[in-house]
């Protein structure tokens, strides 16, 4: 995941928004260096998105699933599932090279991309389209829902379980750590939930053509808002999923202690 998103902030973010303020005209202007460049970009989203949904499964399959947990939670199994998923998302994206033409030729030279009239009037690039909205952010958004409600479930119910063990031991008033943590553990997941949720939305909305009834400058600065929030989540849900472990937090405490005491 931090590989991923550290690849989403090199190439989304420098090859792409900075570059045009600070390396204009360059040769990642030319039309197949463009046209692999932002073939790439939308690799990388992707993964940074499902990444973060195969890691949500992972960690419901740790809380939830007993059985299952110490198959499925494995070096091995994390390898073959970011693997498959990796070249399933290159292949997907394979079709965007070939969605640009030339803006405009100079010396021989083919600079800068253009949509081709087949991306705007053929109907198999229309579907094309569909499936892309679908893939990312769409479907992402009903699972990361479903497995955190699920995973939310199912610490609330053992929750209440070792609440009533609890009360049957007479005179036992001692702080219960467990409790604590499976209530940080809802509220963390709600907010990883929320973050993924709020950051896509407006990307979704922009998607959708919410935008139509802004005039110009508001669609402008409608969709570099979205975009922003979109860059922003791909860029800090590693960051929000590693900070989220007990172990993590911890490990990183303990340091910060030490220097004071």
């Amino acid at each position: 995941m931090a590989t991923v998103d550290l690849l989403v902030v090199i190439i989304e973010i420098i090859l792409s928004k900075i570059k045009n303020d600070y390396f204009p005209n360059s040769f990642l202007d030319i039309t197949p260096v463009c046209s692999v460049s932002y073939a790439l970009r939308r690799v990388v989203i992707d993964c940074s998105v499902w990444f973060t949904i195969a890691f949500t499964f992972d960690r419901y399959v740790t809380i939830c699933c007993e059985k299952l947990k110490a198959k499925y939670c494995t070096e091995k199994t994390a390898t073959v599932v970011l693997a498959t998923t990796g070249n399933l998302l290159c292949l997907k994206n394979i079709p965007i090279y070939f969605r640009f033409v030339p803006y405009k030729i100079v010396n021989n030279v083919s600079w800068y991309c253009s949509n081709s009239d087949a991306y705007n009037d053929d109907p198999v690039w229309r579907g094309f389209n569909n499936f892309e909205k679908i893939l990312t952010p769409i479907l992402p958004f009903g699972l990361i829902l479903f497995l955190n409600a699920l995973t939310v479930r199912h610490i609330i119910v053992a929750s209440h379980v070792r609440q009533g063990l609890k009360c049957q031991s007479k005179g036992d008033t001692s702080r219960d750590r467990e409790m604590e943590s499976r209530r940080q553990c809802v509220v963390l997941l709600f907010a990883i939930s929320g973050s993924f949720i709020f950051m896509w939305l407006w990307y979704i909305l922009y998607y959708f053509d919410a935008d139509d009834p802004l005039d110009s400058d508001g669609e402008y600065i409608f969709k570099q808002f979205a975009y922003m929030l979109r860059n922003l989540n791909c860029c800090t849900s590693a960051i929000v999923y590693v900070a989220s472990l007990p172990r993590f937090r911890e490990n990183l405490r303990n340091p910060l202690e030490a220097i004071f005491t």
